[in-house]
């Protein structure tokens, strides 16, 4: 019955993970700690870690979308007002978002497959693109906040000159003028009279028109002859066009900063999940 006793003590401290100690012959007592039995659970738990990535990878991925199509919205459905700006800094950040969500696929993709088989070489991969990302969103969300302050002043300086030298000569820029005109409802950078200082006018001088169709309140073929100054929107577009842009770079700025506060949380949990997996490799029978 002893020899029964002390086997089912020797069982309980097995499972427990708790020392048993040991000593004789008048020797310092040994301690030795039986660790097979610890289980990894809790919050940094590897389980845990792969449920918080999973539901981190779901967010990323719609958040990718989202600036995918930020910058698929900004460059198609603006296009032609992106050729009157005199600087590319517009397209860039839109750029930078389109290459940002791009990339958020293919990174989802990726972790799902690094979190899945808990391979680590994949993680440190994921972790060092979603850093690469972040920094991308990061960058373009600053350039839109700090070139919403100076687009009033590159229209000012530089829209007059595209009306005036560019319409009639550029088929772009003469398609985005007209486009612009009848979308804002305007005529002219600062107003009609900016025609009379046109290249299209000169070139044009033999004809009645003083200032494009697309000037016209009811458009027509010969409407800008001013027969009717009443069908003329006298206002320039220079105003509406930097009110759009400013509040397109306000999205765009908050879309990328936003999304970067998210990606914070998926560098820590891939980075916990990282260091957990190299504690599992070193001491596999505490798992």
């Amino acid at each position: 019955p002893s020899y029964f006793i002390i086997f089912k003590l020797f069982l309980k401290h097995y499972r427990s993970g708790r020392p048993i100690v040991a000593g004789g012959g008048g020797g310092a007592p040994a301690a030795m700690t039986y660790r097979r039995g610890a289980k990894d659970d809790g919050c940094c738990s590897v389980g845990f870690l792969k449920c918080l990535l999973h539901t981190f990878n779901f967010i990323f991925l719609l958040s990718g979308c989202a600036v995918l199509g930020v910058g698929v919205w900004t460059l198609v459905a603006k296009r032609h007002h992106l050729s009157l700006l005199t600087t590319v800094t517009y397209a860039s950040t839109a750029y930078m978002l389109l290459l940002a969500g791009a990339l958020v696929i293919l990174v989802t993709a990726l972790g799902c497959v690094a979190v899945c088989r808990l391979h680590r070489c994949f993680l440190l991969a994921y972790t060092f693109l979603l850093l690469l990302i972040f920094l991308m969103e990061a960058v373009a969300g600053i350039i839109a906040y700090v070139y919403e302050e100076q687009v009033w002043n590159e229209l000012a300086d530089g829209l007059n000159t595209t009306f005036v030298e560019s319409y009639g000569t550029d088929a772009s820029r003469t398609e985005a003028i007209n486009d612009l005109q009848r979308s804002f409802k305007c005529c002219g950078a600062n107003g009609f009279d900016d025609w009379k200082h046109s290249v299209w006018l000169r070139k044009n001088s033999r004809t009645n028109n003083k200032v494009p169709d697309s000037c016209c309140k009811t458009i027509g073929i010969g409407c800008g002859k001013l027969a009717h100054p009443s069908n003329i929107y006298y206002d320039g577009c220079i105003n509406a066009l930097d009110e759009q842009i400013r509040e397109h770079l306000i999205i765009i700025g908050a879309v990328g900063l936003g999304i970067c506060l998210v990606q914070v949380f998926g560098m820590i949990f891939s980075c916990c999940l990282y260091l957990r997996l190299r504690d599992y490799r070193r001491h596999p029978q505490y798992y």
